[in-house]
Order: C-alpha cells, then structure tokens, then sequence
C-alpha cells in the first residue's frame, strides 16, 4: 500500500503532467485541428490547383498532427482517470486483480491503473489499414496460408512494369546469365501464364483429350534440353512396352 505521504508525491506528478499537457494544447489549439482546414494551414483557399506532391505533403503533415493528438488526448484521458482513483482511495490498485501496483511500475508509469500481469497493451496490434478492404487480394497483406496461393500479387505486377525497362543494366546482374535489357528484372526467366515448359507447345481439347503437340522454338529448345540430358522426359525413360505406365495400376 502506498502512504499518505506517497500519495501526495503522485499526485502532485499528475497534476502536473495534467497541467503542461493542456497548457500544450491550448497554445497550439489541439494541433490547429479545430480551428483550420487542412488548405487553412498552408494559407490555400483550395487544394484543386496544388501540385499532387504538395497535397501529399500536406496530407502527410495533418496525418502526423491528427495522430499527436490523439495521443495528447489519450494521456490525459489516462491522467484524469488516475486522479479519480486516487480520490476514490483505489490508486496504487490494479483494476483487473485488485493487487497492489509495484511503486517502481507507478513512478515509471504513474497514470497506469493496471499491474503488468494485467496490462492491457500487451497483445500486438492486429488490425489493418481499412484502405486494404478495397484493394485487389494480392496486394493486401495475407496469412501464409494465403501466401503460397498462385493468384496474381504485388510481385507479378511489379514484373509486369519492370519488363518495360529498369534502370538496371546486364553488367549488375554478376554471377547470372543476363545479357539483354529485357531481361533485367527480378525473375525475368519466370514463365508467364504456364507452369511446366511443356505447356508451350502441348494442347488437348475440351474434355481433355486428343493431346497434341505444336511444333515451335519452345518445343525445339525443350527437346534439345532432354537430348543434352540423355533422357526422353522430363520424367525419366518411356517404358518400352506401350502398355506399361509410369504409375503402378491398383
């Protein structure tokens, strides 16, 4: 249990704290939220004829003013809430258990209501931008359940600009086989719209059937490949009987 006399002492802390902080408000009029538009602040009768880097800016600036605020506000609300315990006789008590509040935590902390095993500031801050509950799902961020998801991602339309040129150059790629400037992005060599080489050249028709092959440079470059391996597939030998099958039948 706190005394008397350390009572008064945290008291007289808050009081203080109360004081300098509405002081502080008063002076710059809750961050001239208030009193001024956001063109008010930056003497602008209007953000139509601004250049859109300037309203950036401005927007940044009544952001960051917007959330001192917030905070400022907080802390007093936090303040006034500690001296009213205080004149109920419960300060120094945590409000979930009852427990008495170490006084380090309170000289450390003095507008906390709360003992450490029971702050409620404890869990990480789940929540996300409500500007992400209209954007496309692969620009939002997602679960990693989420992420092994094969849908089209911030990745895939960064590749997509970035095959119009880069500010990259062949000589900063070392150690990769890039010669041309097309290619110099990550995973440039990625394939677009397929998976398996194979799929360049192969085809069936609607129900999955009648499989075919189309003769073109993917398909030259493809055989070429297996020709340096040694190998008729990319699944090993073809089996000389035309009945066997690469899977054992149940």
């Amino acid at each position: 249990m706190l005394t008397s006399q350390e009572q008064q002492t945290f008291r007289h802390k808050l009081m203080k704290q109360r004081e300098e902080l509405e002081t502080h408000l008063e002076h710059n009029d809750h961050y001239d939220l208030e009193s001024e538009a956001d063109q008010e602040s930056v003497s602008e009768l209007s953000n139509y004829d601004n250049h859109p880097g300037d309203t950036a800016t401005f927007l940044y600036e009544r952001e960051k003013d917007i959330a001192l605020n917030e905070h400022a506000e907080q802390e007093l609300k936090d303040i006034n809430h500690a001296l009213e315990r205080m004149d109920n006789g419960e300060y120094g008590q945590c409000e979930a258990c009852g427990k008495d509040i170490p006084k380090d935590r309170l000289e450390a902390l003095p507008t906390t209501t709360f003992c450490i095993e029971h702050s409620p500031n404890q869990q990480e801050h789940e929540e996300r931008p409500v500007e992400e509950e209209i954007l496309q799902p692969g620009l939002r961020r997602h679960s990693d359940e989420a992420a092994s998801s094969n849908f089209y991602d911030s990745e895939d339309s960064w590749q997509d600009v970035a095959r119009y040129g880069t500010s990259e150059t062949p000589s900063d790629f070392s150690g990769q086989d890039i010669s041309e400037y097309d290619d110099t992005y990550i995973n440039s060599d990625e394939p677009v719209s397929y998976v398996e080489d194979y799929e360049n050249f192969t085809g069936n028709d609607l129900y999955g059937k009648n499989i075919t092959v189309f003769p073109n440079a993917a398909h030259e470059e493809y055989e070429e490949d297996l020709d340096e391996d040694g190998m008729m597939s990319i699944m090993g030998d073809i089996p000389y009987h035309e009945g066997d099958s690469y899977v054992e039948e149940e």
